[in-house]
């Protein structure tokens, strides 16, 4: 019984840790234009399917990985400056459906050309599981996990040590007083688009190996990204982590004590309960009540 649970654990931390990164993309975008950027999902899936296709040629596995972010941050980068700063002063129901505008995009162009058939890569260290405690943990999810770790640690220092992580969190807290002082919040929204789009490539990428992925994979990427966002309160970095971990290990559970049928079902059910009775989220501040 403790091998199932721990299992089970093993399993929802490896999709939560996809879920935080997709998360924090989404509280990223947020903080620095309160936007909920619903294109998220499709920036999981084209890092995806990008390293997919690229290894599928022969291009060496780190290649492809690094092919499959620059790719996905160019994608960032393009969505706004080709189709949020034209529409910046615009109301937000309006940029919200740019955003969807923009997902469409993204899956169709996929579509066309990388196909519609699923794609996978190869593990980073072989297919050879660790027993731990009667439990099995791939060696990918390792991976997963620690690539994770990294990032946040990597975001940690950015914004408390350099000076374009420090002005992120002031144009966050208030994006006229950032303007005034000399902030060039431009810039900020730029390079927030391209670190969404690197931290969905890193999750596609790091998750393609266990399990397949194709060009519609971003739907439920991005509605579960949003689901753990939304529960760790928009714009909160910590809440992000929280909410995606918790999340996966729900969805792990679920699967596991009742029916893998109803496991996609968690997130919907939970952004209906956050939105109804904490709207906030675990640790959102006042700005979260916007959305």
């Amino acid at each position: 019984m403790a091998a199932e649970l721990l299992q089970f654990l093993f399993s929802g931390l490896t999709v939560g840790a996809m879920y935080a990164l997709a998360a924090l993309g989404y509280a990223l975008i947020y903080n620095a234009s309160h936007i909920v950027n619903f294109a998220q999902g499709e920036f999981i899936m084209l890092g995806a399917m990008v390293a997919a296709a690229l290894s599928a040629s022969g291009v060496d596995l780190p290649m492809a990985v690094f092919g499959a972010v620059f790719v996905t941050i160019v994608a960032g980068v393009a969505m706004q400056r080709l189709a949020i700063r034209p529409a910046s002063g615009a109301p937000l129901i309006t940029l919200l459906i740019i955003t969807l505008g923009v997902a469409l995009v993204i899956r169709g162009a996929v579509q066309v050309l990388l196909g519609k058939g699923n794609r996978g890569l190869p593990a980073f260290s072989g297919d050879q599981p660790l027993q731990i405690l009667g439990a099995t943990l791939s060696t990918q999810s390792l991976w997963v996990l620690a690539v994770t770790v990294l990032v946040v640690l990597a975001l940690a220092w950015y914004f408390s040590r350099t000076l374009p992580g420090k002005a992120m969190l002031a144009t966050s807290h208030n994006r006229l007083a950032a303007d005034l002082v000399g902030v060039n919040t431009e810039r900020v929204m730029l390079i927030s688009f391209a670190l969404s789009g690197a931290l969905g490539a890193i999750g596609g990428v790091l998750t393609a190996p266990i399990t397949f992925t194709s060009y519609d994979a971003g739907i439920v990427l991005g509605l579960k990204g949003f689901a753990a966002a939304a529960l760790g309160g928009l714009g909160s970095g910590p809440g992000a982590i929280v909410g995606g971990l918790s999340l996966g290990i729900m969805e792990a559970l679920t699967a596991g004590y009742l029916s893998s049928a109803y496991k996609d079902a968690v997130a919907y059910v939970l952004i209906l309960l956050v939105f109804m009775y904490m709207p906030r989220g675990l640790f959102g501040t006042k700005m979260a009540d916007r959305v």
